[in-house]
């Protein structure tokens, strides 16, 4: 069992990526000199664009990559261990991929994970997105088993499908991340309730550093990034949509004491699901979740 601080860092990031870097350092280097040691930055830190010829300007391959490059520098200057919650990598069929880094105190990159489910949704009063006309979907959910603890790797819509989580919390995970940059009327609507149900039903603490306020692309996202314990109490939160850091405790123990309590991780039973007609079908196959 291990204690540490982690910190969510609520960003606005505009259409310039050097911009957006100098902003993300400035903010990491203020949370690791609050204590935190574990630290995660929102969905596209990079940039945030709509326009489709600026993102073939602005967003390079991994190996080229500022933002990657900046924060495995940062996280070796720093000591901490660097949690690049999304940017834009170009990938080598001209897609691009909404990847996730996560740098070692050394400034190793110990993981990556590619964002598996696309923002494909009409909202209302005309909102629209079609994020899988530019990027394509990550296929494998990733766990890395690190000594502070056993974290999860999710980015913003992936938030809507639950499977992914339980996945991720069979496979040892005790801390589930969420970087997003939720819109601002899906945030209103859901963000808390679904960062809380994921942190409940895992019985696992959720980190979610956001973007907040308007953008200069035109977006409005919802800020408000979180840190949930595993019985599904908000214990860090910026209740706003303007940049700013939150940090919390993480004890690794709660999460034993939690899944203690209500085991269901170990209680999940598979179970038929028989068509309602009684027509003779054969019932689908389901998992508990």
């Amino acid at each position: 069992m291990t204690t540490f601080t982690a910190a969510a860092v609520q960003m606005r990031s505009g259409t310039e990526v050097s911009r957006n870097v100098r902003d993300m350092e400035e903010m990491v280097r203020e949370a690791a000199a609050r204590g935190a040691t574990y630290v995660q930055t929102p969905e596209m830190t990079g940039a945030l664009l709509r326009d489709k010829d600026a993102r073939a300007t602005a967003f390079t391959t991994a190996d080229r990559d500022p933002v990657a490059a900046a924060a495995a520098a940062l996280a070796a200057e720093l000591g901490i261990w660097l949690h690049i919650g999304s940017t834009a990598i170009r990938r080598g069929d001209g897609k691009l991929a909404n990847r996730a880094f996560l740098f070692g105190p050394d400034g190793r990159r110990i993981a990556t994970y590619d964002k598996i489910h696309m923002f494909d949704v009409d909202l209302d009063n005309g909102e629209s997105w079609r994020e899988s006309s530019a990027y394509e979907a990550g296929r494998e959910a990733v766990v890395a088993d690190l000594p502070i603890a056993r974290l999860g790797f999710a980015i913003c819509y992936d938030l809507r499908f639950p499977q992914l989580f339980r996945a991720e919390a069979l496979a040892g995970a005790e801390v589930l991340t969420v970087p997003a940059a939720f819109t601002r009327q899906t945030g209103e609507a859901h963000w808390h309730a679904l960062l809380r149900a994921r942190a409940i039903e895992n019985g696992a603490f959720v980190v979610a550093a956001a973007q907040g306020g308007r953008h200069e692309d035109g977006r409005e996202t919802y800020g408000h990034s979180l840190i949930v314990d595993p019985w599904g109490r908000v214990v860090a939160e910026a209740d706003h949509a303007e940049p700013g850091i939150v940090l919390a405790e993480i004890d690794t123990a709660a999460v034993a004491s939690a899944r203690a309590k209500i085991p269901n991780l170990k209680n999940a039973r598979e179970f038929a699901v028989t068509p309602v007609d009684a027509s003779g079908a054969a019932g689908l196959r389901g998992a508990a979740s």
